[in-house]
């Protein structure tokens, strides 16, 4: 079995971010990293037709896939000094208005971080400062699988 690797605990955050942005999916869904801390991830992605439904407006899959994706990555990065990453048990995404194209910034932060559970918030923000879409996100530490 193999996994991604493991973003290195000795980077600072702006290093971090770039380690992460790596992978065929979240480059497809163009989904850019620009701070990754054990409490706190920032990211923001850019809309396109790509992202869009057959009305022309942003896919609520897209914004509940990058929920998922930063609070993953950020709760993965506080364990992973334990030899942890963590998963998502539960994705809850409320979608607040359309987006149709643009710059969409994201932040996400832990609410709870536990030895097993932890629980984190997102949200999507366009350029008006207006949130598009917020979740919060459950998550389950778990080992990593051996090599």
């Amino acid at each position: 079995m193999t996994h991604a690797p493991s973003i290195d605990r000795s980077a600072t955050p702006e290093e971090a971010a770039e380690q992460a942005s790596v992978g065929a999916f979240l480059a497809a869904l163009g989904l850019h990293f620009d701070l990754i801390t054990a409490t706190e991830v920032r990211a923001h992605l850019e809309i396109t037709d790509e992202h869009h439904t057959p009305w022309g407006i942003t896919h609520g899959g897209v914004y509940a896939t990058v929920i998922e994706s930063v609070t993953s990555i950020g709760a993965s990065f506080a364990v992973q000094n334990k030899g942890m990453f963590a998963v998502g048990v539960h994705n809850q995404t409320d979608f607040l208005r359309p987006h149709i194209a643009g710059r969409l910034d994201v932040v996400s932060t832990a609410i709870q971080q536990g030895r097993t559970l932890q629980l984190w918030s997102a949200e999507l923000i366009n350029a008006s400062g207006k949130a598009v879409a917020r979740g919060q996100v459950r998550l389950f530490n778990q080992a990593l699988p051996a090599e």
